[in-house]
């Protein structure tokens, strides 16, 4: 009893909403899923509002408009091994789809001034994970985090060549959280957050660019309601809320053309995932002195700083624009604190796409990526939660579709 109330403390919604963003989606246009996100350096549609909005000075002096829906697909990731020593299982979490919008502008320059606007609408990550056996449905029920983020942004031409632009990112957050066994659990909660972004753009010559964006970290506050039972026993009704890191990322790209119109981009994303330490929870009203030590002790986590590399490539014809991209991502979850609501593993992305120019005022676009999760290996004798097998077929894929409007 004692290991299975540690596993299923209010940890699980914590986790669940830095799962998201260990699982981030940064791919929220067309552009960005077919370049497997290495959209940075060279953005030059609407989607540069968001991807990085200094380059919004090098646009053409018009209004520009893209609006994207993507399907996401999630493949049900499989376990096969023990829990706390019980018996061998096999286990397969459900399939999950997702259709995700997105909007973006870009506004012409503001009178005589070097000065531009953006706005971005964009489901920045977001997960569901259910597990509808047993022992893993005693952690993981359904775990849902819906995150959709407003993102404001300013840019401003410093010379002919380099510009910058800053921003704010207005995060709405709202989970789910259930499981049932020994100890059942059904939560939800919800939250409003801030931070900020900025970017800088260098234009080293016609054919070179280079670019740098930051993202801060964003505390989400969740707060909501629990109510928590053992057995057949509910022993508490009432408010909960946990405070979590949404960690840093910093982002430095340069991409280069050649005299065939094909441009070759570059990207590194550092996530500070070392923030993510420890979770404390906190409560309305007092839960029995029994059951403190499991559902309000703070729990280490102990996550680490990751590293992703994307490489795009794009090539101009005369009316239609043809991309790839690849990317190498690494999962934050060391294999100590892992558990069914945040099986990681580090992954291959591939990625494909185009843009085609209906006229002056009018482009489609459609892309798809595909990711593919390394299996993962657990030993129980590392493992706190006593997880001891394999985590095997965490995959996904992506296809986007979008229309962009010059006025």
């Amino acid at each position: 009893m004692k290991n299975l109330l540690k596993i299923t403390t209010l940890s699980a919604l914590a986790s669940t909403i830095l799962l998201s963003s260990g699982y981030k989606i940064p791919e929220t246009s067309v552009n960005s899923v077919a370049l497997s996100g290495a959209n940075v350096a060279h953005t030059s549609s609407a989607d540069a509002a968001y991807d990085n909005p200094a380059n919004m000075i090098f646009m053409a002096d018009s209004n520009e408009l893209e609006i994207d829906l993507m399907y996401v697909g999630l493949s049900g990731t499989k376990f096969n091994g023990t829990v706390n020593g019980g018996a061998q299982v096999n286990l397969t979490s459900e399939e999950q789809t997702f259709i995700i919008p997105s909007i973006h502008y870009v506004s012409p320059k503001l009178g005589e001034n070097d000065v531009r606007l953006g706005l971005s609408i964009v489901v920045p990550g977001g997960l569901t994970r259910e597990w509808k056996e047993q022992p893993a449905q005693s952690v993981a029920e359904e775990f849902t985090l819906q995150i959709i983020e407003i993102n404001p942004t300013v840019a401003y031409k410093i010379t002919n060549d380099l510009a910058i632009a800053f921003g704010f990112r207005l995060v709405h957050s709202s989970g789910i959280v259930k499981s049932s066994g020994a100890i059942s659990r059904d939560m939800n909660g919800n939250s409003n957050d801030a931070g900020y972004n900025a970017a800088l753009s260098y234009k080293a010559t016609p054919d070179l660019e280079i670019a740098v964006t930051y993202r801060s970290k964003i505390n989400l506050g969740q707060e909501g309601n629990a109510k928590l039972s053992v057995g057949n026993a509910q022993v508490y009704d009432g408010g909960a809320s946990v405070a979590v890191p949404l960690p840093a990322t910093l982002t430095a790209a340069i991409a280069y053309t050649f005299a065939t119109k094909t441009t070759i981009e570059l990207v590194y994303d550092k996530t500070y995932w070392s923030a993510y330490e420890s979770l404390t929870f906190t409560y309305e009203s007092s839960i029995s002195n029994v059951l403190q030590p499991y559902f309000a002790t703070p729990i280490a986590k102990n996550w680490e700083d990751t590293d992703a590399f994307r490489i795009g490539i794009t090539q101009e014809l005369d009316n239609f624009k043809i991309m790839a991209g690849a990317v190498i991502d690494n999962t934050p979850t060391p294999e100590s604190t892992l558990n069914f609501e945040s099986p990681g593993s580090d992954s291959l992305s591939v990625s494909l796409g185009g843009r085609y120019k209906i006229n002056d005022s009018f482009d489609v676009g459609l892309s798809a990526l595909y990711s593919m999760k390394e299996d993962r290996k657990i030993s129980g004798a590392v493992n706190i939660n006593g997880i001891d097998g394999e985590f095997t077929n965490s995959n996904a894929l992506l296809i986007s579709a979008g229309l962009g409007y010059k006025f």
